[in-house]
């Protein structure tokens, strides 16, 4: 069941970031940068957070793939060469999940921590879970901003995506 819950989530995260960036791309250019008071100050900044932040975990989850070293790192200055990136990794973390089975997800994974450089060792299952956590948390704080850019935000609930795909329509 676990597995089954990551699939939906590896499939619910590709969707919604491809509804933030039709959003983001939306925005004019000077709104899309805006220093909003976000902890990654602007929709371009959450955006590479958030890309920043998937590679680093999925680097600790596979071993593979390159890692920024800094969790506020801007990968992309551009939003189009960004979101080929986040369509990419996207496409990467349902691979990653697609290969687990049981004995992964109880294993244990080492990494250091950006924040904090010490060695962490957990199970790979709760790192997952706070994994797509993190990308729901970003995601919010973005939709916040698009609100407050008097820009249409999009539906991003969780539900809202299962009805779309219940219905054929995701």
């Amino acid at each position: 069941m676990l597995k089954a819950h990551y699939q939906i989530f590896a499939k619910y995260n590709a969707w919604a970031n491809q509804r933030l960036y039709d959003a983001a791309a939306a925005l004019s250019e000077s709104d899309y940068r805006a220093d909003r008071g976000a902890f990654f100050k602007s929709v371009h900044g959450t955006l590479n957070h958030l890309l920043a932040a998937d590679r680093i975990w999925l680097q600790r989850f596979t071993g593979e793939g390159s890692a920024p070293n800094r969790l506020d790192a801007i990968l992309f200055d551009a939003l189009g060469p960004l979101r080929e990136a986040r369509e990419a990794e996207d496409r990467r973390i349902i691979e990653f999940i697609e290969s687990l089975d049981d004995a992964r997800l109880a294993s244990v994974i080492k990494y250091r921590s950006i924040t904090l450089p010490v060695l962490v060792e957990q199970q790979l299952w709760p790192a997952v879970s706070h994994f797509f956590n993190h990308q729901t948390h970003h995601r919010g704080q973005i939709h916040t901003l698009l609100t407050g850019l008097a820009a249409r935000a999009p539906e991003l609930d969780l539900v809202y995506f299962q009805r779309l795909v219940e219905s054929g329509r995701a």
